[in-house]
């Protein structure tokens, strides 16, 4: 029996040693493993920070196009109350333009006998004016326009004998 004992034991010792390569490589697989992931981790670190930094510098440009988008938006709603107050400036001047026509159709139709009147009294006038001038014309000689002297005090001695 004691050789059973033994021969238990030395198979529980080949079994144990068995067990404990198998181990063995399994830890050092493991090793090899974590060696991997730690220094891939640690290339992912890297990148992290550089990503970080770039999500910094992305957010600060993003804030400064905010804001140049909200100063813009301000000066563009300056621009349309503008534009809103200058259609609202003619759509005045247009209501007051139709107004002054309507009211100068109204007078005209109103006084249309007397603007007859005034404009024969004006035709009148310059009938008369014309005939006035030609009487005028008729009774003095024409002036040369020549800028010799002797020609002059000749025109003006043959006017002063017309008198």
């Amino acid at each position: 029996m004691e050789i059973i004992l033994y021969l238990s034991v030395a198979v529980i010792a080949v079994a144990f040693f068995v067990l404990v390569i198998s181990l063995m490589k399994t830890l050092k697989s493991l090793g090899t493993t974590l060696d991997s992931v730690s220094t891939t981790l640690n290339g992912l670190e890297g990148q992290l920070q550089g990503i970080t930094k770039e999500s910094t510098e992305l957010l600060h440009k993003t804030n400064l196009l905010a804001e140049d988008i909200q100063k813009k938006s301000e000066d563009l709603n300056t621009v349309v109350y503008a534009v809103r107050d200058v259609g609202h400036s003619i759509q005045n001047l247009n209501t007051s333009v139709k107004k002054v026509s309507t009211n100068i159709s109204s007078e005209l139709e109103r006084n249309q006998g007397r603007i007859s009147q005034v404009v024969q009294w004006g035709n009148t006038l310059m009938e008369l004016r014309g005939k006035w001038k030609e009487r005028k014309a008729v009774e003095q000689p024409p002036v040369p326009a020549s800028d010799d002297i002797g020609a002059r005090e000749k025109m003006i001695k043959r006017a002063r004998s017309y008198n």
